[in-house]
């Protein structure tokens, strides 16, 4: 069963300017286990289908199904299910990390002992024994990333949705919290659904991505398959001899998509670089053409966002 599954979901506002739809009936489908990047620009509906999928906003139209629970006629059961951790987090700035953990166990109806031994474990998981005593306050960035996850994870949910995990954090704690996510998967068997505008995050943490524009799913896929899909490889050719045969053999091979450039300089865009490379070479040694130099290099998510939607995210991203 999948753990999230959304269909038709919607969300319109009505303001003064007239009546806005911001998500605009989209499909989610998230199997236990995953780790799932959604990403968007801003104002795309992102914000808006992560509140709804979190109970945080009832949809317009649509439906779904979170971790079994219905979200329209069940949503308390969708909230004991879930932990949510919040792009801006949610700790008392004046509470000791420990007193935190509990408080956030026994809101979730656990006993204070259990609730106790629970952030025990989490003190070791997320390296939180050392500052237990402290208020959350004195924290550095990524020690209050590590209490906010902590917080989410002490009713050890089956899924848990990240907003933006690392806004704000400086390369070192960014590293230690991408390594955080792939524990919870692989130790908590925990689902993970986060948002974030850093493209190198969701490549390296994502098993699949969603990318929403407009309100609608423009794109999903894991990341390797949308960049194959949307741009391709290329491979970047010199070559000597009959260039022009040599040319019009590379036109016509069913693997190349494009062909630019002059001379014996050629910019190819293939479906599968290794693959083609390896066609490429025995054609260029029919054509009795000879290869002097070659390159390959794969497109990023900035070049597959920027095909799908028109921009590149780094111009939405907030300021560190």
């Amino acid at each position: 069963m999948s753990i999230i599954e959304a269909r038709g979901l919607a969300r319109a506002f009505t303001t003064k300017q007239g009546r806005i739809e911001a998500v605009c009936g989209v499909d989610v489908v998230v199997e236990p286990g995953e780790i799932v990047g959604f990403l968007g620009p801003n104002g795309a509906g992102k914000t808006t289908t992560l509140r709804m999928l979190t109970t945080l906003l009832q949809p317009t139209a649509g439906s779904a199904r979170v971790v079994g629970c219905d979200l329209l006629t069940d949503p308390q059961g969708v909230r004991e299910r879930i932990g949510y951790v919040s792009q801006v987090g949610g700790t008392d700035p004046s509470c000791p990390v420990a007193e935190e953990l509990i408080l956030q166990g026994e809101l979730h109806g656990l006993s204070y002992a259990e609730a106790k031994r629970r952030a025990e474990g989490l003190y070791d998981d997320l390296d939180l024994r050392a500052i237990a005593a402290r208020p959350a306050g004195s924290l550095s960035g990524g020690q209050r990333r590590r209490l906010d996850i902590a917080l989410g994870l002490v009713h050890r949910p089956p899924l848990l949705f990240l907003d933006e995990p690392s806004t704000g954090l400086d390369p070192q704690s960014r590293s230690h919290l991408w390594d955080l996510v792939r524990r919870l998967r692989s130790e908590y068997k925990t689902t993970v659904f986060l948002t974030t505008h850093y493209l190198d995050e969701a490549d390296a943490l994502a098993d699949r991505l969603l990318i929403i524009d407009h309100g609608r799913i423009v794109a999903e896929g894991t990341p390797d398959e949308l960049k194959r899909r949307i741009s391709g490889d290329v491979v970047t050719l010199e070559i000597r001899g009959d260039v022009e045969r040599a040319r019009l053999a590379i036109e016509r091979h069913p693997g190349v998509r494009d062909v630019s450039g002059s001379g014996g300089a050629l910019r190819l865009t293939v479906d599968q670089g290794e693959r083609a490379l390896v066609e490429l070479v025995r054609l260029l040694d029919e054509t009795a053409a000879t290869l002097v130099s070659v390159n390959l290099s794969r497109p990023t998510l900035d070049d597959v966002f920027l095909t799908v939607t028109g921009r590149s995210l780094r111009e939405d991203a907030p300021a560190a």
